[in-house]
């Protein structure tokens, strides 16, 4: 009996009205990934760009809390999920679904279903910007991102310390390996300016932009530890809010135009090789 080859899984489909999808990822838990996720979000908004955020960190749903929205979503037409929208950002999370401290346990069929969910039964409209804020590690999580559609890119966050840039490093690889391009590193916590002016370094500030060097990445900036962050975070109004107000908004959003510059690039270069093929 002839055995037959398993079939080839079906090619990533563009999601209509979408420009681009971006994933932020990170290899370490702790470092700012959601962060830096829903503040980027919020920096591309303002400037000018339409922006939806996915928070695909199925067991540490974070982003309703920091962008301060967590009513569940309607259900419109069939079976389509309404994003929320809060700082003019449309976004979608688990996390408003199954709200509360109770733990998600699921296993990777359950995962890949919920995050194909989340990019084709969600009424996204046009956008210019789709973020997807990943769980840390190598998971299940990106496998089915890639599996379903074309990524523009990948933004990774790290902090400067060694334990989390071996992780971060991991992260490059898995992305090298579904054929992601990397768009460039973030150093998130990057050090601490005192009140009297002091610089304190606490995470190794400059690590991420040498270990970018090394890969012969971009690096697209650093954010400081600031209180003023967390606590935004935590009361849903995000720094980046201030744009270019305060220090921590400017850092946003000069990361935000490198992200929106790249987009375009890697997007100018793909339609020229479809051209040529």
């Amino acid at each position: 009996m002839a055995h037959g080859h398993a079939p080839a899984p079906p090619a990533p489909l563009p999601l209509r009205g979408i420009r681009h999808i971006v994933a932020v990822g990170s290899g370490k838990g702790g470092v700012g990934k959601t962060t830096v996720a829903v503040n980027l979000s919020i920096a591309l908004s303002k400037l000018g760009y339409k922006v939806g955020l996915i928070d695909a960190d199925i067991y540490g749903p974070n982003v309703p809390t920091m962008l301060g929205a967590t009513r569940q979503p309607n259900i419109v037409g069939e079976n389509t999920i309404e994003p929320l929208t809060a700082h003019g950002v449309k976004f979608i999370s688990i996390g408003l679904i199954a709200p509360g401290d109770k733990p998600m346990v699921m296993r990777g069929p359950m995962l890949h279903q919920i995050i194909r969910q989340f990019l084709t039964q969600v009424a996204w409209g046009e956008l210019d910007f789709l973020l997807v804020d990943l769980p840390p590690g190598t998971g299940d999580v990106v496998i089915s991102l890639v599996q379903t559609v074309p990524l523009t890119g990948a933004v990774v966050v790290s902090t400067g310390s060694s334990v989390a840039l071996e992780d971060a490093r991991k992260a490059l690889g898995m992305f090298a390996q579904v054929n992601v391009e990397v768009m460039g590193l973030v150093e998130n916590m990057s050090q601490m300016t005192l009140p009297d002016g002091t610089i304190m370094d606490i995470f190794g500030a400059g690590a991420t932009e040498q270990t970018a060097k090394q890969f012969k990445l971009p690096f697209l900036g650093s954010i400081d530890m600031d209180p003023h962050v967390r606590e935004g975070g935590d009361r849903g109004l995000p720094a980046a809010l201030a744009g270019g107000a305060t220090k921590r908004g400017q850092e946003f959003i000069a990361i935000a135009e490198k992200v929106a510059a790249r987009s375009k690039e890697i997007a100018e270069s793909t339609e020229d090789v479809l051209e040529i093929s």
